[in-house]
């Protein structure tokens, strides 16, 4: 007996031991002498990335709001690799990043050497200017929802499903059956003032002519070097074109830093865990479904998610909302 609670002991030791050393990871406190990078020069270009598909973003607007205010700041470049995402928060980027611009009087410059495409590219016209690679994928502009009829599925796998509403609209684009021609039309309705609102924004920040972005706004990508040509994007370069931009723009010459926004540090405490500041949550819900190998390879006894796996198989999760996105990228 006395064995066996000696070991009960020890083993508490151990798991407190390991919490500790997980709560001392998690709070960055420097204690193994790695410190949190903090903004140092008096004339500084700060770098922020958009990574991913916007579904919230609110990771990105803390950053941008907790840096661009610092007097230190004199510009910012905001590096972009993504397909778009959901309307809600593809605009609420575009309206901080234009806060930066005229409220704080900085200038903003967006690059990408990737994707720029449909709520990503909402976001970007908000920038004074737009650098973008020749080969890159811009522009997209245009809105989608989609929708999943089940019916079937559901009378193989001999389930019914019904629902009690206050009126005919309320489960509109229910999987679980047709959609009616009067859902259609309100749905359509729907996607020409959220479209509307799209060019209206892409005419006014880049001083296009409406005929010009009509011409152009039905869902086609360009590349970067026909943006620049058709006034899509300003100039054709790379991350260090657009730094070079931005201290020109603010009058800095060659006497400034580029400061980057430190990563999150992930460790195995953090393994089954959500971030809901997620940069953009970028696919997070296809890391869920890679949970379990993560965890393998960190010696840690994984579940199955399998909500979350369902999701992502039937990208349940984008369905019935209005999107700006690319289409075909994030399948």
């Amino acid at each position: 007996m006395a064995q066996k609670n000696g070991f009960f002991k020890k083993l508490i030791i151990i798991i407190l031991v390991f919490i500790g050393i997980g709560a001392l990871l998690k709070a960055g406190s420097g204690f193994f002498g790695e410190q949190e990078k903090t903004l140092s020069a008096k004339n500084t270009i700060l770098h922020l990335e958009m990574n991913g598909v916007i579904l919230n973003g609110k990771r990105f607007l803390k950053n941008l709001k907790k840096y661009a205010d610092d007097n230190r700041v004199k510009a910012v470049v905001i590096n972009i690799n993504s397909p778009g995402g959901s309307v809600g928060p593809s605009q609420e980027i575009y309206h901080e990043i234009k806060k930066v611009r005229d409220e704080l009087k900085k200038p903003v410059v967006c690059v990408t050497t990737g994707v720029m495409a449909s709520g990503a590219y909402y976001s970007a016209v908000a920038c004074d200017k737009i650098v973008v690679a020749p080969g890159a994928l811009v522009g997209s502009i245009g809105v989608i929802m989609e929708f999943a009829n089940l019916e079937k599925l559901y009378d193989w796998a001999k389930v019914s499903r019904y629902s009690i509403t206050s009126g005919k609209f309320k489960d509109s684009g229910a999987e679980y059956r047709p959609m009616r021609e009067d859902e259609r039309t309100l749905f359509q309705s729907m996607i020409n003032e959220v479209y509307a609102q799209f060019k209206g924004t892409v005419a006014k920040e880049r001083n296009l002519k409406d005929d010009v972005v009509s011409e152009y706004a039905d869902g086609r990508v360009f590349t970067g070097a026909t943006a620049v040509k058709v006034g899509f994007a300003d100039q054709e370069g790379f991350f260090d074109d657009a730094v070079k931009l931005a201290a020109d723009l603010a009058k800095l010459g060659k006497d400034y830093d580029v400061f980057e926004v430190p990563k999150k540090k992930m460790n195995i405490f953090d393994f089954g865990g959500r971030d809901d500041e997620d940069d953009l949550n970028s696919l997070a819900e296809f890391a869920d479904v890679l949970k379990g190998k993560a965890a393998v390879a960190a010696g840690i006894t994984p579940g199955v998610n399998m909500e979350s796996a369902v999701k992502y198989l039937l990208r349940s999760q984008y369905l019935n909302q209005p999107l700006y996105m690319m289409p075909g990228y994030w399948e």
